[in-house]
């Protein structure tokens, strides 16, 4: 796996080289903030499936801010916005 990484980073012109512990330690943590991975008993996930996992929960997140975004949306449409409630979120969005 490292000569792949060594033989890309000459490629992109990179000269910064990832150690194998690096990276270990870097899906070690994203591990912990995936609560998918996290709330499980086995402490053993390959990488690959935590960067599985990372990608979707990014894409969940991705969903949820669009589904509040468009909630808000509607909730400012029907709203006064000379009201109390418009003042409150105009000034959560501030």
């Amino acid at each position: 796996m490292s000569s792949r990484r060594s033989s890309r980073s000459r490629q992109s012109g990179t000269s910064r080289n990832i150690s194998d512990e690096q990276i270990t330690d870097l899906v070690s943590k994203l591990q912990q903030l995936l609560p998918e991975i996290r709330n499980r008993r086995s402490d053993k996930v390959s990488a690959s499936k935590v960067l599985q996992e990372t990608c979707n929960y990014i894409r969940n997140l991705h969903r949820e801010v669009d589904d509040l975004s468009d909630r808000l949306s509607e909730l400012l449409a029907s709203t006064d916005m000379d009201s109390d409630q418009a003042a409150i979120i105009r000034s959560l969005l501030m």
